[in-house]
C-alpha cells in the first residue's frame, strides 16, 4: 500500500471526548485539547451514543473495560487515544485490543496531546486504508471463485471444456449486458437451483 501523507491541518473545531473518571488527569487534558481548539466532553462510565459523532476519543486504559463502548472492540469509527498510568502487561494489552491508534501517558502535563492526536488520526487513517483495501481482495477472490465455479457449471452442462465453458461465459455477460463476475454468479444461481429441483425430485420417488 501506498504510504499517504500525514494531514496535519487545523484541528480546531474537532470533537473530542474524555471517557475517565473525574480526576485531575481530565482536567490537565482538557486545558490542553481547548487551547488546540477541540470541542471537549467528558464521560464516565461509559460512551453513550452521542459519542459516535465525536473526532476522537480519549479512554482511561487503567480501568477500562469492552463495555464502555457503544462499538465491538477494535472496531472504533474514530481514532482512540489511549490515557495510560499503569504500565502492567494486561493493561497495555487491553488497551491495544480496544483499538488504541495512540498513547498518552499520565499523569498529563501541559504538553502531549497535539502530537497524539496527529499520530492517533494518521494510524486510523492507515487502519481504514488497509481495511478498504482488504475489502476489495476479499470481494475479488469471491469472484474469481465464482467465476470457476460457473466455467464448471457450464462445462458439466454441455460436455464442453473449461475454455469453451469460458468463451460461452463471456458471450453470455456481453449477451445479458451485464458484467462478467455478474454473469458467474447468475450461472451460479441457476446452476444451484437447478441441483435443488433434481435432489427435490430424486426425494420424492
Amino acid at each position: 500500500m501506498k504510504r499517504h501523507a500525514l494531514r496535519i491541518q487545523n484541528l480546531g473545531g474537532a470533537k473530542a471526548v474524555i471517557l475517565h473518571r473525574p480526576h485531575p488527569v481530565v482536567q490537565a487534558l482538557e486545558r490542553q485539547l481547548l487551547a488546540i481548539g477541540l470541542e471537549v466532553r467528558q464521560a464516565w462510565p461509559d460512551l453513550g451514543p452521542e459519542a459516535l459523532g465525536a473526532d476522537f476519543v480519549f479512554f482511561d486504559a487503567d480501568m477500562g473495560h469492552d463495555e464502555q463502548f457503544p462499538w465491538p472492540a477494535g472496531a472504533s469509527p474514530m481514532p482512540m487515544i489511549a490515557l495510560i498510568g499503569s504500565e502492567a502487561p494486561g493493561r497495555i494489552e487491553w488497551a491495544l485490543r480496544a483499538g488504541a491508534h495512540a498513547q498518552l501517558l499520565k499523569p498529563v502535563g501541559d504538553n502531549g496531546a497535539y502530537s497524539a492526536l496527529l499520530i492517533a488520526r494518521d494510524a486510523f487513517d492507515v487502519q481504514r486504508s488497509l481495511s478498504v483495501e482488504i475489502a476489495d481482495l476479499r470481494r475479488r477472490l469471491d469472484e474469481r471463485q465464482t467465476v470457476v465455479r460457473a466455467v464448471t457449471v457450464l462445462a458439466a452442462r454441455a460436455g464442453k471444456d473449461d475454455a469453451a465453458a469460458y468463451d460461452q461465459l463471456r458471450q453470455m455477460a456481453m449477451a445479458w449486458r451485464i458484467s462478467f463476475e455478474e454473469a458467474a454468479a447468475r450461472v451460479v444461481a441457476r446452476g444451484t437451483d437447478r441441483q435443488d429441483d433434481g435432489d427435490d425430485r430424486r426425494n420424492r420417488r
